[in-house]
């Protein structure tokens, strides 16, 4: 079943520039595409959730603390640009 990317992600690429889909990669949750129809990379570990799903499911509260976490797990990879862990961190979270 693909993953189901919510409105929240489409702002963050369209504001990034990109464009996504969900992955072809089944472990995978999004491809992102650049303007030119380049392929970057495919984020997002299908078996954990994120932030728009979160809010979606839990609320709020919960998904802001499931943010502040996941921003502090993932800090290392996140703060080099361009990486998968940028992407992951600018799309989903």
């Amino acid at each position: 079943m693909p993953y189901d990317i919510l409105p929240y992600s489409f702002q963050k690429a369209q504001e990034l520039g990109v464009n996504i889909i969900p992955s072809k990669n089944p472990k995978k949750k999004i491809d992102i595409y650049d303007y030119f129809g380049k392929f970057i990379c495919s984020i997002g570990d299908i078996d954990f959730s994120d932030y728009p799903h979160y809010i979606q499911k839990y609320g709020i509260e919960y998904a802001n603390e499931r943010r502040r976490l996941y921003h502090i797990r993932h800090a290392k990879e996140a703060n080099k640009v361009g990486s998968c862990g940028w992407w992951a961190l600018k799309l989903l979270w």
